[in-house]
């Protein structure tokens, strides 16, 4: 482990990271509010900071490669940097009154978890509530892979950098060049946050509320700058917006640059994204149609809407609210909670284990089915018409013990600071799920800020693994990352 190196590129990501405290700057300025010192002085520190870890651990070889344990090593520490440092605004502008409170909230925003421990976010200067969604956003398609696209001196060695962030099973590469590559997938990320931007200050958002949750929906964040999250709004038009477009951020981007680059039909050829269609659709309508006759919305059209938005938020781990789903039917609950274990689909912004993941592991367990049936046959998992290999699958099935058993060990820690049993495991599954919300104390119409310190610590490490995918923060724990 070549430390210098790994100190080297982490100090050029707080740099970035310092940078981007220009935008809420601005902000801030223009509304003349409390921000601006909180702003300057995060600014200042951050990107000292960073140039400080640049410039002195340069080493003198510029044509160097990563390893792959340096790779994962600089993300997931990368990673705690941008969320250290992402928290000073917080800090300095005496959001929370501790500094774990300041950690959570930066770190749920980079993480684009949206799990949030802010009391009252309206009073807050819109210079702050601007980073806090701006966090999001960044997250979203990830600080390394931005970095990747516009930082020269990491293109060498960076397929590291972007297999161990790029959400999902297997990251798809559409350029030679991985630079080229993380640059294709931000320039559609930046086309639909523009599209969204625009389609809000239509229904009546001004630009900054339409920017803020733009960015919470691209990156399936779902941090808003009102109490009540979107249903401050009270509007149909807004609300349909908001969740076609966290559908979109629930689909492999890739996908949506091949349809740009006019090959639509690839979407629908795709297996995941079929499969992550046919259940979206399935549920939403079960939903709908329990909702409607369990509740007091006028009609079938608002039950629609409202079902239709909370799935959404819920299947692409997005976390925005426009109703509470907790006095929903016990069958609709009960098909959102699945749905927080679903997440979106490989290669989107979207948390929990991927559709990718659950649709191969119903397949091994067919094929294992039909095994017994069929003692001498030779199958194979198949994903279209590609076949699966056995090292794949292997991985995918040690992902989801892994996060199964990292969830459940969450849930009791949290459980031992005396949170009730529901809400611990409903915060543990929202956390190491990137979805925000859950139920209980927990739930969309509550926040974290009651959950004790420790049980904070565990929410925050929850986090870091569910966007990490895992490995790459798990790999960290074990001797023989660092022996030799």
């Amino acid at each position: 482990m070549r430390w210098q190196v790994v100190l080297n590129i982490i100090g050029a990501l707080t740099l970035c990271v310092g940078l981007t405290m220009f935008f809420p700057l601005a902000f801030s300025l223009y509304y003349q509010d409390a921000g601006i010192l909180p702003l300057v002085k995060s600014l200042i520190v951050t990107s000292i900071c960073g140039l400080v870890l640049f410039f002195v651990f340069k080493g003198k070889d510029e044509n160097r490669g990563l390893s792959h344990r340096e790779g994962m090593a600089i993300v997931a520490l990368g990673w705690v940097s941008a969320g250290f440092f992402g928290s000073l605004p917080f800090y300095f502008g005496d959001v929370f009154v501790n500094f774990v409170d300041c950690f959570f909230e930066s770190l749920s925003g980079f993480t684009t978890t949206g799990a949030s421990v802010m009391m009252d976010i309206e009073k807050n200067a819109k210079g702050i509530l601007f980073w806090r969604s701006l966090t999001h956003w960044l997250g979203g398609m990830g600080i390394i892979v931005l970095s990747l696209a516009i930082l020269p001196f990491l293109g060498v060695g960076g397929m590291q950098l972007y297999k161990a962030e790029v959400p999902g099973p297997v990251p798809d590469k559409l350029k030679p060049r991985i630079k080229d590559t993380a640059l294709v997938l931000w320039k559609v990320y930046l086309l639909f946050s523009a599209i969204e931007a625009v389609l809000l200050m239509f229904g009546g958002m001004d630009f900054f509320d339409s920017l803020c949750h733009t960015f919470g929906t691209l990156a399936t964040g779902g941090f808003s700058t009102k109490n009540t999250s979107v249903a401050y709004f009270q509007s149909a038009y807004i609300d349909y917006v908001i969740t076609a477009f966290m559908i979109v951020a629930a689909i492999n981007f890739s996908l949506h640059y091949q349809m740009i680059k006019g090959r639509p039909l690839l979407l629908w050829r795709d297996p995941e994204f079929r499969f992550f269609g046919i259940i979206t659709l399935v549920v939403t309508a079960i939903i709908t149609a329990s909702v409607y006759s369990a509740t007091n919305y006028d009609s079938f059209a608002d039950s629609f809407r409202y079902t239709s938005f909370q799935v959404a938020s819920i299947m692409s781990t997005t976390g925005f609210a426009t109703a509470d789903y907790e006095i929903w039917p016990a069958v609709a609950q009960g098909l959102l909670l699945l749905c927080m274990f679903l997440g979106g689909c490989a290669g989107s912004t979207s948390g929990g284990m991927k559709h990718l993941r659950i649709m191969l592991l119903l397949k091994q367990a067919y094929q294992e089915v039909f095994r017994i049936i069929h003692p001498r046959s030779v199958n194979r998992v198949k994903l279209g018409k590609t076949v699966v290999k056995a090292e794949t699958m292997n991985d995918i099935l040690g992902f989801c013990v892994l996060w199964l058993v990292l969830f459940v060990v969450c849930g009791l820690i949290v459980a031992a600071t005396g949170v009730d049993v529901v809400s611990s495991f409903a915060a543990s599954l929202a956390c190491i799920g990137n979805i925000g919300p859950g139920i209980g104390s927990v739930g969309p119409t509550e926040n974290y800020a009651h959950i004790p310190e420790l049980g904070k610590w565990a929410l925050i490490f929850a986090m870091l693994l569910g966007r990490l995918e895992i490995y790459t923060v798990v790999v960290l724990c074990v001797p023989e990352f660092w022996r030799k």
